[in-house]
């Protein structure tokens, strides 16, 4: 195949960025998108050219790193994938494709398509985590009892890798999926239960100061996740709040 890419080219933070038109010939449709990513770099490698900065880590959709825009979908036409899981099959021969990087307000961009994401940590920071003390024996985790459906859906919510495309499919910027998932995956289980109201007081703080929009239930965030992180975690993440505000 032979592809026009339009890349977002960005120096850095202050630097007022462009799409750049590239040419890229006989891609084969069995190369995943970073390979074809990388493929564009040699060449300009080659050109003496600056190649094009993208981040990417596992490239197994497991670590959320790879987080581009394209064509205006976070992780591109696909469904539930990260875009080291897209394939050029998904693009026709003679196709023109924008590349950008996820677009938000709490995700400055670091350069080209790369954003600093470190608004997701500071929120995890804020209280995602359990810090009961376990000196001394530690209970066997068969001890606790727990229900079997709280413990998939918890399961379920934990499967958030904090890529970030339910903030840049948000027309408002929210972070209240990736929020609501941390704070599901503790809330249903007994050993999350004793932090419960501080957490859930402490991380929608952290978000509010890191800059995030306001959540309008439209659901885009849910449908572009690439691992279909349920909207009931949001509903979920209000009634924690609301209880923690009562007590």
């Amino acid at each position: 195949m032979d592809l026009k890419l339009k890349i977002w080219r960005q120096q850095n933070a202050n630097d007022k960025g462009k799409l750049v038109d590239y040419d890229i010939k006989n891609v084969s449709p069995d190369m995943s998108f970073l390979e074809m990513l990388d493929v564009l770099n040699n060449e300009l490698i080659e050109k003496g050219e600056t190649p094009v900065s993208f981040d990417h880590d596992c490239r197994e959709g497991i670590c959320g790193s790879c987080s581009l825009q394209i064509n205006g979908k976070p992780h591109g036409p696909d469904g539930a994938i990260t875009t080291c899981q897209l394939h050029m099959r998904r693009f026709k021969d003679g196709d023109t494709i924008h590349i950008e990087p996820f677009r938000a307000k709490a995700f400055p961009v670091i350069k080209d398509l790369i954003v600093d994401r470190s608004s997701f940590d500071r929120i995890q920071h804020a209280g995602g985590y359990i810090s009961v003390n376990t000196s001394g024996n530690t209970q066997d985790a068969n001890a606790i009892p727990v229900n079997k459906d709280d413990a998939d859906k918890a399961f379920d919510a934990a499967t958030c890798i904090g890529c970030g495309a339910c903030v840049a499919a948000c027309k408002n910027a929210s972070a209240m999926l990736f929020v609501s998932a941390k704070v599901s995956q503790y809330a249903l289980l007994p050993q999350g239960r004793v932090e419960a109201t501080r957490r859930a007081q402490n991380m929608v703080a952290q978000m509010d100061d890191e800059g995030f929009g306001a959540c309008t239930n439209t659901g885009a965030c849910s449908a572009e996740c690439p691992k279909e992180i349920s909207l009931t975690n949001i509903a979920r993440l209000n009634r924690e709040y609301l209880s923690s505000s009562l007590k």
